[in-house]
């Protein structure tokens, strides 16, 4: 949801400078974030009753201890670790590292579509129950509810192909009013509750007549309350949003300690507040909703806070709390498309797997859209039908998330909290594959995901692998004297050379090589140009080239994810800066060269010579402007 907040496309800002953000008062962003997290209450209590019956407030109040000594020490930690809105999978992406790394990323984030677009689809579906529910709405409008749902979705998207403003003030006015909405229809129920004990008395005889003592209504709820994972939405998003939220002026920016602090009031806060609503309405509700009318067609199905604010505080205010619900859902489902339009140009440039018409904010909404309108259509528009899908996508990235800060902790030798996360990540884990085994459409909407993710990503990284890659060519100062000492003599020689440790032998050998095949003249220096390879699996780099003199040679030496990517950029900027034409002379690899070319675009190595030519080739079109490559 923090991207709302721009109208501006989803082109690609820089590998780590994201595009600056006004800050607000943690509070405001807390409604930010919570038009996703406490929309929920517009169906959770309805899918816990529908899924536990009678157990529903035992089993909610444990999704509340899972939040509250799970979900919430995890995620404040995550803020601490990742202050610049990356959350837990870049955490991961830190820790793992590499392709490893890379490849679980990707599947992460097919959980995490799969995550944003059911929220979509359940948010349009639920707000559809709200709409066709009410007594106000014409008759003809019931049967319609997947006509509904895809006109609300299309309506979304064309909210974001004409572009999306300033979200801040509707996001705190829409939860602020639905909130209060949310506390007179809990608080009327508690009293209703409170002034009629017998309702009370019936409740805890049918649940002691079904289920013999307490061991096992704990037991069974265990069991069953992955399907209530719903209400544990809003963490991830939580910490996404910390680019908003304000800090301090002498904060330092690697590690901005008040706004740290103010993201973890926000997340604590967050989770209180839900928490709260949690426990009371999906007690209020069992009592006094009758068994029956949270049953698929029923009154109350996906709706029962609604419910009773008609049954029991009349159909004006019902229909005001309805428009409140639908509101937020509504909303609630632009803040995922948000989600969705940031996942790409946050995570994926930086690996090279992204295609070119990816880099535009409307071809991805049309995409999006029309995904959403599949998995409407597949589900009929159905709330309780989605709620599997939806808790599997929000489970995988709270587990991933109490996994990246176990990984961390034991990193850190931080014993104590290693063993505490490492419980949750356990307890999450069991959550999560429950919820699978109980529920395996998600899993098989996020596979669809994963799929679609990783063929694309690799097919873009293949294509891609051509382009100049560095965002940025730095010179030290030693290196600065030796190009333009190099300079003075006109077109500038330059060697590749591998950086292996050499002795002056082989300097000598390279050199009188390269002397005789390219028939040198003796008079102009020579340069050395040596490149180390460090992670491959990085596509985007800044390079700082060093240089040095060993053994009477003068060598520049760089660090780049890409052998021949790294060579074309510096000799690039070594034209444009000392307005000289560079020349780079290679020697030949032994070697099949389909193999050279698997071996380049996994590695970054590979077969240079020809690579580096194709990279200066496309990058700079004018032969004439085009530095020399030559090869012996």
């Amino acid at each position: 949801m923090a991207w709302l907040l721009h109208d501006r496309p989803v082109g690609h800002q820089g590998p780590h400078r994201p595009a600056p953000h006004p800050t607000h008062r943690w509070w405001k962003v807390m409604c930010l974030t919570g038009v996703d997290y406490f929309s929920t209450l517009g169906y959770q209590p309805a899918i816990a009753a529908a899924a536990v019956g009678l157990l529903s407030p035992v089993a909610t109040l444990i999704l509340v201890l899972l939040t509250l000594l799970g979900a919430l020490p995890v995620y404040r930690r995550v803020a601490a670790e990742s202050p610049h809105g990356e959350g837990s999978i870049a955490m991961l992406d830190r820790l793992l590292g590499r392709w490893k790394g890379k490849f679980t990323i990707l599947v992460l984030l097919g959980f995490m579509a799969t995550d944003f677009i059911i929220t979509m689809t359940l948010s349009a579906a639920d707000a559809t129950a709200h709409v066709v529910e009410n007594p106000y709405v014409p008759e003809w409008f019931h049967g319609k509810e997947v006509i509904i749902t895809l006109v609300l979705l299309a309506l979304l998207a064309g909210v974001f192909l004409r572009g999306f403003g300033e979200a801040i003030g509707i996001a705190v006015a829409l939860v602020v009013v639905y909130l209060g909405l949310n506390l007179v229809v809990v608080g009327n129920a508690l009293w209703n509750v409170i002034t009629a004990p017998e309702l009370v008395t019936n409740w805890r005889g049918m649940l002691t007549t079904e289920h013999s003592n307490i061991w096992v209504m704990i037991g069974i709820s265990l069991v069953v309350f992955p399907k209530l994972a719903l209400g544990l939405s809003g963490f991830e998003t939580g910490v996404a949003v910390m680019p908003q939220v304000d800090g301090a002026p002498d904060d330092e920016p690697a590690h901005p300690e008040t706004r740290i602090r103010n993201t973890r009031k926000l997340l604590t806060t967050a989770a209180l507040i839900m928490s709260g609503f949690l426990i009371t309405s999906s007690f209020t509700t069992i009592v006094l909703i009758p068994e029956n009318e949270f049953k698929d067609g029923g009154a109350a199905s996906g709706r029962a806070l609604a419910y009773l604010a008609h049954e029991h505080l009349g159909n004006v205010f019902g229909t005001v709390y309805d428009i409140s619900t639908i509101l937020i859902l509504w909303f609630a489902g632009a803040s995922a498309m948000a989600g969705l339009l940031n996942i790409v140009p946050r995570y994926l440039p930086r690996y090279g797997m992204v295609p070119d018409w990816a880099r535009a904010t409307r071809p991805l909404v049309i995409v999006f859209g029309l995904i959403a309108f599949v998995i409407t259509l597949l589900f009929k528009a159905d709330v309780d039908a989605q709620g599997g899908a939806y808790a599997t996508g929000v489970l995988v990235l709270i587990m991933s998330a109490s996994i990246a800060v176990t990984l961390s902790a034991r990193r850190k030798h931080e014993r104590f909290r290693t063993v505490g996360f490492g419980v949750i990540s356990l307890v999450l884990l069991y959550t999560t594959i429950a919820n699978i085994i109980e529920r395996p459409d998600g899993v098989q909407i996020a596979s669809f995901f994963i799929v679609a993710i990783i063929l694309t990503s690799l097919i873009s990284r293949a294509t891609r692998s051509l382009e100049l890659r560095a965002t940025e060519v730095r010179f030290d100062e030693e290196a600065c004297r030796l190009i333009s000492a190099a300079a003075e003599h006109g077109d500038l020689r330059i060697i590749a050379n591998e950086p292996d440790d050499r002795d002056e032998a082989e300097y000598q050998e390279k050199e009188a090589e390269q002397r005789e095949v390219r028939n040198l003249p003796e008079g102009p220096p020579i340069l050395f140009l040596e490149v180390t390879l460090t992670d491959a699996s990085q596509f985007e780099t800044e390079l700082d080239v060093r240089g040095e003199e060993r053994f009477g040679y003068k060598i520049l030496r760089v660090d780049s994810p890409s052998v021949p990517n790294a060579i074309a950029a510096l000799l690039l900027k070594i034209r444009d800066d000392w307005h000289v034409m560079p020349h780079i002379y290679f020697a030949w690899a032994e070697g099949n060269p389909f193999y050279f070319l698997f071996r380049y675009v996994i590695s970054g190595e590979g077969d240079v010579p020809p690579v580096t030519r194709e990279v200066l080739r496309r990058a700079e079109p004018t032969r004439s402007n085009r530095p020399w490559v030559h090869v012996g």
